[in-house]
């Protein structure tokens, strides 16, 4: 029986991760990503899907995190009618971050009305809550390290990747032959997460190459943080630290924690600006196996911080001043009430912001990790006077020597690596070290590429 794997995202760019495998007459799409970054990406999630959703017999996610979840609920608009595989602690997270994510979009969309800062008369989100409430009841968990049927032809493993809470790697044995998508891979001494599992034998390869082109310095995120909070809050000043609910939220937490008793920073106001977080934590306490921190830690670091839910509150923060540290979504400042906080503290002089991992491009984040000191908020350009710091050491992702080191635990080389999701620098650089160190055969696919697996 004829197998083929189609790039519908992910293929040139680091985010909107969709692959699309299709045995026969059926059809598993592996990951619902939503583009983020360049408008010609975002573009791209208004686009009719490359194939009818009501054709896809089954989805798998590999984590929750948006640009490999968040067009679930326009899929399901759309006519997919089929089961969500995936995960347990993956399956908790979506049913917190996609309500949220599609709220977000709903309030962004009633803002540029408001503002008439949109070029559309009548600005529409993307989808609404009812989509997300919707898409929640296809979710279908399974446990890791479980092989199951998800259609004729295709069954699938889930195995630990690391890198946030729930987070697979996605191993699928179709027509005799083995696919693993590694989803985003996990570092092997994140101080949060558990380090992702050796490569198992496959057939196919599709790595992703966020960090494909670098690799993390050997400094202390934790030092590197305590030394901006305790200079920054001690002239008065508030460090702003935008921060993906999920993962980066919690790591940033744990190093805040851990410096406050061991008394090098000092007891200044944290505030967590997030719905989700109280939300999230309860997840953390019913995966204790998926991470490092032990349960009086954890309860520890979610005592530290005020959270903050009401719209009201987050409005009151803008008014309050230093010294104080907030920690809000998105972590890439591409939208949420780190906008808001980041048009009322980026144009301080005491103030400071900190970014705390990647940024894609075509994002606000990544226009001021390149120096770029005017950003466009709400339809007004905000001019940022405040300290840019850039931590990106304390990213969950593997790096191009830690991927590397991930794929030599194969116990045999691949017939195929297809390296994605990954900027086009980052893709080719660790194409290149894939072919030359390992000799395996790599490539870095096109967008909407399709290849045969068997």
């Amino acid at each position: 029986m004829s197998a083929q794997l189609r790039f519908l995202g992910a293929a040139d760019t680091v985010t909107g991760s969709r692959y699309l495998v299709t045995v026969g007459e059926r059809r598993v799409l592996v990951d619902c990503g939503m583009f983020q970054g360049y408008k010609v990406l975002r573009d791209r999630n208004r686009a009719a899907f490359p194939v009818p959703p009501s054709s896809i017999d089954a989805v798998v996610l590999s984590h929750a995190h948006l640009d490999h979840s968040g067009y679930l609920p326009a899929l399901v608009r759309d006519g997919f009618r089929g089961r969500v595989h995936t995960t347990d602690g993956t399956a908790e997270l979506c049913r917190i971050m996609l309500p949220d994510s599609a709220h977000l979009l709903e309030e962004e969309a009633r803002y540029a009305a408001k503002g008439r800062w949109s070029k559309h008369a009548h600005p529409e989100p993307l989808y609404r809550v009812d989509d997300a409430m919707a898409a929640l009841e296809h979710l279908h968990p399974q446990p890791f390290g479980e092989q199951r049927a998800v259609a004729d032809g295709v069954e699938l493993e889930l195995v630990p990747a690391g890198h946030i809470l729930g987070a697979a790697g996605v191993r699928l044995r179709v027509a005799g032959r083995v696919i693993h998508f590694t989803g985003d891979l996990g570092r092997a001494d994140d101080p949060l997460m558990r380090p992702p599992a050796p490569m198992a034998a496959a057939d196919v390869l599709v790595t992703e190459s966020t960090y494909g082109d670098r690799h993390h310095v050997a400094e202390n995120p934790e030092r590197l943080l305590g030394d901006v909070v305790r200079r920054v809050t001690g002239r008065g000043g508030v460090v702003l630290i935008p921060a993906f609910a999920v993962g980066r939220t919690e790591t940033v937490l744990l190093h805040l924690s851990r410096l406050l008793d061991r008394g090098e920073i000092p007891a200044v106001p944290i505030y967590v600006n997030s719905p989700m977080a109280v939300d999230v934590v309860d997840v953390y306490r019913r995966h204790p196996s998926e991470h490092r921190i032990a349960v009086d830690e954890l309860e520890r670091m979610y005592r530290l911080p005020t959270l903050v839910t009401s719209v009201d509150d987050s409005k009151l923060l803008n008014l309050r001043g230093g010294p104080m540290v907030i920690i809000s979504a998105s972590g890439m400042l591409t939208g949420g009430r780190v906008l808001h906080h980041l048009a009322a503290y980026g144009p301080g002089l005491s103030n400071a912001i900190v970014l705390t991992g990647f940024q894609a491009g075509g994002t606000r984040g990544a226009a001021l990790a390149r120096g770029i000191r005017s950003l466009r908020v709400f339809g007004r350009d905000v001019p940022i006077r405040a300290e840019v710091h850039n931590l990106d050491t304390m990213s969950a992702h593997a790096d191009a020597d830690e991927l590397i080191e991930w794929m030599t635990s194969a116990p045999r080389a691949p017939g195929a690596v297809y390296v994605t999701h990954g900027e086009p620098s980052a893709a080719d650089t660790l194409r290149a070290r894939i072919t030359h160190e390992l000799g395996w055969p790599a490539r870095v696919p096109e967008h909407l590429e399709s290849v045969a697996i068997a």
